[in-house]
């Protein structure tokens, strides 16, 4: 089981083939009257989009870490399992990584509450759309599952934040 994880975490075709089947599966569920072909075109489309951004940004946090993009995948593994590097090199470029991420944690904070409060909207839109059709079953499971994931989303930013704030104080030289 772990060298599965390691190669879905390392490897863009591993990442690229999960996303393509999920498009597929989503295609299939969603667009019955559908082509196949098309859905696999559709699905084709999605992974490039995906893959590209991911592609993107490890290279750009390979940029500023000064590591190869396989290299930060394991650091960030450590982050989470607050494992503290003890080669010079590798702190160095793991407090590169740190700050990098803490910077993109803090700019991301900042628009936290607002999509917070459009999901909010949403699901009370929802709620009231229901409310006015006589139909309520869609609009409560839509608006349970908007609440969870918004706590999920608290919970994970919150995480986060602890586990990069923890390896900046390790990291920190005594001297």
């Amino acid at each position: 089981m772990h060298a599965v994880k390691h190669w879905f975490n390392h490897s863009l075709v591993a990442q690229a083939l999960v996303v393509f089947v999920l498009g597929m599966g989503f295609g299939a569920l969603f667009r019955r009257d559908d082509q196949p072909g098309l859905w696999v075109v559709q699905s084709l489309l999605y992974t490039a989009v995906i893959i590209g951004f991911l592609a993107l940004q490890r290279r750009r946090t390979s940029r500023a870490t000064g590591a190869a993009p396989g290299a930060v995948v394991d650091l960030n593994r450590k982050i989470r399992r607050r494992e503290v590097p003890q080669d010079p090199e590798e702190r160095v470029i793991m407090r590169r990584l740190v700050e990098d991420q803490l910077g993109k944690i803090e700019r991301g904070r900042r628009w936290l509450p607002y999509w917070l409060a459009v999901m909010g909207l949403t699901a009370v839109g929802m709620l009231v759309l229901g409310a006015t059709t006589g139909s309520l079953v869609f609009p409560l499971i839509y608006t349970v599952g908007v609440v969870a994931f918004c706590v999920w989303i608290l919970w994970m930013h919150r995480r986060a934040v602890e586990l990069h704030h923890h390896m900046r104080s390790a990291l920190q030289d005594p001297s």
